[in-house]
């Protein structure tokens, strides 16, 4: 089926490994235009590989998340537009997941937005392969445009959501009050079987 221009998809969001699988979710890279893999270091650093077979430039991709697989940790976006690690899952870890007519996708804070022009604030990577602030990415621009290579189908826990003021960072973003969203998530989940992922 052909994707229409600005098709909208389902949100995802970044989000530790789960141990009661409950949704299907697909394991991917994710290849920015720039020429980089998306990746969390060990440490919790946001940035840019080259390096295809790099463990930590895999994510897990649910209707609700993204998170890393190796560091099991989820992405997220402060009201300040810089891009952060959490091992807890809070709306900042939302994101809502759109594709053009290029094919390419854009994953933008499902929380906060331009105060003003009410512009969203997207996750990108510049040509150095280094992570920009959300309100300095532009959608039209390679910064915010991704291709995800899936791997494979797999299952994940769903997380709980923690309340923000627990976790809160400094910042004057708008929050927005759309209820779509989508997460990613740098860690694993179990493999389904080819039956398991027909149903």
């Amino acid at each position: 089926m052909k994707l229409s221009s600005k098709q909208e998809l389902h949100s995802k969001y970044i989000a530790p490994y789960p141990e009661k699988p409950q949704l299907k979710g697909i394991v991917t890279k994710l290849y920015s235009r720039t020429g980089f893999y998306l990746q969390t270091q060990a440490d919790g650093t946001i940035d840019g590989t080259k390096d295809e077979d790099n463990s930590h430039a895999v994510f897990s991709l649910l209707h609700i998340e993204y998170n890393g697989v190796q560091t099991k940790l989820y992405l997220a976006m402060n009201n300040d537009g810089f891009l952060y690690t959490s091992e807890h899952f809070t709306p900042e870890c939302k994101f809502k997941e759109s594709v053009f007519e290029n094919y390419y996708v854009t994953y933008s804070s499902m929380l906060y937005r331009q105060q003003q022009s009410g512009r969203a604030w997207y996750l990108g990577l510049n040509k150095e392969g280094v992570i920009m602030k959300g309100n300095h990415v532009k959608k039209n621009k390679p910064a915010a445009h991704f291709i995800p290579k899936p791997l494979k189908v797999a299952m994940y826990r769903e997380p709980s959501l923690h309340d923000l003021t627990e976790f809160s960072r400094s910042g004057s973003g708008t929050p927005t009050k759309s209820r779509s969203a989508s997460a990613l998530l740098n860690g694993g989940g179990k493999t389904l079987s080819q039956n398991e992922q027909s149903t």
